[in-house]
């Protein structure tokens, strides 16, 4: 009878999100933001005008394509050093997941490489910049991509620095565009887009979520295990860490963080069972609000 009521309820959470409009449905669009890695000293550093010129170039491409790229000096300026060039791979991946406002979901990192060899008629300059997408959340490669310049490109004989950061920033602002492009044309494929409707529909760029239950036994566990499985965008769940009151999921769903917080508010309703949740980042914190039990002693045993 149980399994009959868990099958009913769990039907109710896909009619309730099919009478969602479509607009309503679609996921969120991913909060993209583009950062350089510039650790190596054969690359081109932070503070030089040839990578802002990269910067805005990649930058201005996803704009266009319609996703909302955000600015990292203006979304770290209240708790991050600023100016920092030279800067590790850990250290730009973990500004990025530590942005919570907003909440950051791919992040574009890219890396100049130039170079110029000067002879007696010409200055011969080579320049490559290498792209690749990174989901936040999740720690996935979404994808990647690499532009370089054809063979070599020619500054004048005696050119000396100011000439070659022009000439390089320059040509680096046309590879910057065509790579942009490329990672903007990568990521517009992996949301699958509705045509028809305009809206991105959830597509194949899953969240990823922690979901802690503490307090709470093994049996409940199971019995929310099969509402996890029927909520809207889910892909799937793994349980990573189980004991006898505290439990660990991981969970990947295209569902926002908002409706997980209802849904999970809902599945608790329905089992009748009484908890806080809780959610910082990409973490769900259900704590179970529990009863003392009452237990009656046969007399013959006093």
């Amino acid at each position: 009878m149980r399994k009959v009521l868990l099958m009913l309820a769990s039907g109710l959470f896909v009619i309730a999100g099919a009478a969602v409009p479509a607009t309503s449905q679609a996921a969120d669009k991913p909060n993209i933001l583009i950062m350089g890695e510039d650790a190596d000293q054969d690359t081109v550093p932070r503070n030089s005008r040839v990578f802002r010129r990269v910067l805005d170039g990649v930058a201005n491409q996803l704009h266009d394509e319609g996703f909302d790229v955000f600015d990292e000096t203006a979304v770290s300026l209240d708790n991050f050093a600023q100016g920092r060039a030279r800067r590790t791979d850990a250290e730009i991946i973990d500004v990025a997941k530590s942005i919570k406002r907003p909440p950051i979901d791919v992040a574009v990192i890219f890396t100049i490489y130039a170079s110029a060899n000067e002879t007696s008629y010409t200055t011969k300059i080579k320049t490559r910049i290498a792209g690749r997408l990174l989901q936040v959340k999740t720690g996935q490669r979404l994808g990647n991509f690499e532009v370089t310049s054809p063979r070599t490109w020619n500054a004048p004989a005696d050119c000396p620095r100011e000439c070659i950061l022009e000439v390089v920033g320059k040509y680096s602002r046309v590879l910057a565009n065509d790579l942009g492009s490329v990672l903007a044309e990568k990521l517009a494929d992996l949301l699958d887009r509705r045509s028809s409707a305009g809206v991105v529909s959830g597509g194949k760029i899953a969240n990823a979520f922690t979901l802690v239950f503490e307090g709470f036994t093994p049996e409940d566990i199971m019995d929310m295990e099969e509402y996890l499985a029927v909520f809207r965008g889910y892909k799937t769940h793994r349980l990573v860490y189980s004991g006898r009151r505290h439990h660990e999921v991981w969970y990947e769903s295209n569902i926002s963080a908002g409706r997980l917080d209802r849904n999970l508010k809902k599945m608790l309703d329905r089992l009748d069972i009484s908890a806080r949740v809780s959610f910082a980042g990409s973490e769900y914190t259900v704590q179970k609000i529990t009863r003392r039990k009452t237990r009656v002693l046969d007399p013959d045993e006093w």
